[in-house]
């Protein structure tokens, strides 16, 4: 690195700085918007991993959420429910491993639930391994089918490493989404086994330093004519959390950006894992509308009503280059997540 790349690097490192510190202050002056609905944080003891997730109207999802990460080695989830009408705050809150905050105000303008994520993390996540997800997503790793999440979290630590990346991976049926009636409590994997497995490009920004990756279903479906906009698929979702952290944007970076170096850019490989995304249940098309009509999900929402017209009209996700899953080996195998060193 030249003498003025390493100025210009300098400069970046110090007003990334002062965006941290603003991002916290933001949080912290965001933490009235929520009001306590369960505290059970006294449960949590040194060494816990805890999840923490922002849902709205997510009963469906929950029971399969909850249940698949416990079983990981979940020991306790800090939620924040905004604004449910079916029955979500009730159930999350008749849960024993669960704390619970509910908000009336706005997803879009909490920066889609990072400032009120950041606020607990900073309270209650501090010096743990908290795994930041959202209700319609299941967290893939080498090993998970026998080794459990804090094996996972131990082998990190003892490789000095702070943070662990993942792909999310569009996961749809064969044929129609309306065509598969979900039950809550059940695989949704059963049905949504089918994935995109080659047509992703990546980027590393050169700010955050973390992998923009796009592609998948989403891009080749709803977004071919501009697909500069269709979702990024890189999360960072597993951090060694300290309350001087926050995410800049949903899970895909954080800041200090040390933390979103999450994939060897040198040859080599680094442990990663997959987040499979339920997005496309059934109740993805009668959603829609009501998220087009909302305009919470994204920052310029009036672009993407061609996407949620697209999703009304109920499509057919699957082509013939889709594939099966079968599990994580063979998503290791596609090079889609990595053991890296932990054998």
């Amino acid at each position: 690195m030249g003498r003025g790349e390493r100025i210009s690097d300098l400069a970046m490192a110090y007003r990334l700085r002062w965006r941290r510190r603003r991002l916290l202050w933001r949080s912290f002056r965001k933490r009235h918007q929520l009001r306590c609905v369960r505290d059970e944080t006294a449960q949590i003891k040194p060494g816990d991993i805890l999840c923490f997730s922002t849902v709205r109207n997510e009963a469906l999802r929950l029971p399969y959420f909850l249940e698949y990460h416990r079983r990981l080695g979940i020991r306790h989830f800090l939620i924040v429910e905004n604004a449910s009408d079916d029955g979500t705050r009730e159930y999350l809150a008749a849960q024993a491993d669960v704390s619970l905050w509910t908000t009336p105000r706005s997803y879009k303008l909490s920066r889609f639930g990072v400032d009120w994520l950041t606020w607990l993390q900073m309270r209650y996540g501090h010096g743990h391994w908290c795994l930041t997800l959202d209700a319609d997503e299941c967290l893939v790793y080498p090993y998970h089918d026998t080794r459990p999440l804090p094996a996972l979290c131990a082998w990190l630590e003892d490789q000095k490493l702070r943070s662990f990346g993942t792909l999310m991976l569009d996961m749809y049926p064969q044929g129609r989404l309306s065509n598969y009636r979900y039950q809550a409590g059940l695989d949704p994997f059963e049905t949504l086994c089918w994935f995109d497995a080659g047509n992703y490009s990546m980027k590393r920004k050169a700010d955050l330093q973390n992998l923009w990756i796009q592609g998948g279903p989403r891009a080749r479906m709803f977004f071919g004519e501009d697909p500069a906009r269709a979702p990024t698929m890189g999360k960072v979702p597993l951090v060694k959390w300290d309350r001087r952290y926050t995410y800049v944007s949903s899970a895909h970076s954080l800041l200090p950006r040390q933390l979103n170096h999450v994939y060897d850019s040198t040859g080599g490989e680094i442990t990663s894992g997959i987040l499979l995304h339920s997005k496309f249940l059934n109740t993805v098309v009668e959603r829609a509308a009501e998220e087009q009509a909302r305009q919470e999900h994204f920052a310029n929402s009036s672009l993407y009503h061609g996407y949620y017209d697209a999703l009304q009209a109920d499509p057919d996700l699957w082509c013939e280059g889709s594939t099966q899953l079968t599990g994580w080996r063979q998503l290791e195998a596609m090079g889609l997540m990595s053991r890296g060193g932990w054998v």
